[in-house]
């Protein structure tokens, strides 16, 4: 009996090509098939030490130069996903928590764009600014700090339930001169598990396909509730992805 192939799921050029930039744009110092590392000095102050780890399996770093000198990095040394992150421990360089990276599948992509969503759902303009706010104070500030929705945002779409506006996504571009557009949801407590915030997610990213931009969905590894609402969404884990603490001080 042969063993069934699973299925490996197919993203974006733009966003393979997205993230190759990002950690291969540079001198590489190692690679081995799972690990890799690069030295790129065009870094920004925010991100002078990233780590990808795609979901099957393989691991990048990049770093600045000078980083790497800190931490005794050179081109002849074996190295491997541990060694590189005790190196960074032992120079007091600390990694923020790792943020779960969701894409559409080229697969997912095309049933979402057939899809015909329903419900009392739609955009969200700066007319909407009464009833965006009476949604806002319904909701906590810790809720309304970690989903990032804003009405001033590049796209906006709210769920409404018997008139009132009970869930929200947001989406502003992410990078510049990057066609990726990041992803903020909130729904109001008392209104959750009806799925309100899955079909704001799914109409909020078909607009954003019909503009050109590739929708990004993340959450924090220990989020189990927007991980699971990114995959119920349609969404597909691309990777893990740290940066360094903003609280680092090397």
């Amino acid at each position: 009996m042969t063993n069934p192939v699973r299925s490996v799921p197919v993203f974006s050029q733009t966003i393979t090509d997205f993230w190759r930039e990002q950690f291969l744009n540079g001198d590489v110092l190692y690679s081995d098939g799972t690990f890799t590392v690069a030295i790129n000095p065009a870094l920004d102050e925010e991100s002078r030490v990233m780590v990808l780890e795609t979901s099957d399996g393989r691991v990048m770093a990049v770093l600045t130069p000078a980083l790497a000198d800190k931490i005794g990095l050179s081109s002849q040394q074996s190295l491997s996903e541990s060694i590189f992150r005790q190196k960074l421990n032992e120079a007091g360089v600390t990694l923020h928590g790792a943020d779960y990276l969701f894409y559409f599948s080229k697969a997912e992509k095309n049933v979402l764009l057939q899809e015909n969503l329903e419900g009392d759902l739609r955009r969200l303009t700066m007319q909407d600014e009464s009833v965006f706010s009476a949604f806002a104070s319904s909701a906590s500030e810790q809720d309304l700090d970690d989903a990032y929705v804003e009405l001033d945002h590049w796209a906006v779409f709210g769920s409404f339930e018997q008139y009132r506006l009970v869930s929200v996504a947001s989406m502003y571009p992410w990078e510049e001169e990057t066609e990726i557009a990041d992803l903020g949801v909130l729904t109001l407590t008392s209104f959750r598990g009806k799925g309100h915030a899955r079909k704001v997610v799914r109409s909020i990213c078909k607009y954003a396909y019909g503009q050109g931009y590739e929708p990004q969905y993340r959450c924090q590894l220990d989020n189990h509730t927007s991980t699971a609402l990114a995959k119920a969404a349609g969404f597909t884990l691309f990777g893990k992805w740290e940066v360094i603490s903003p609280d680092c001080m090397e």
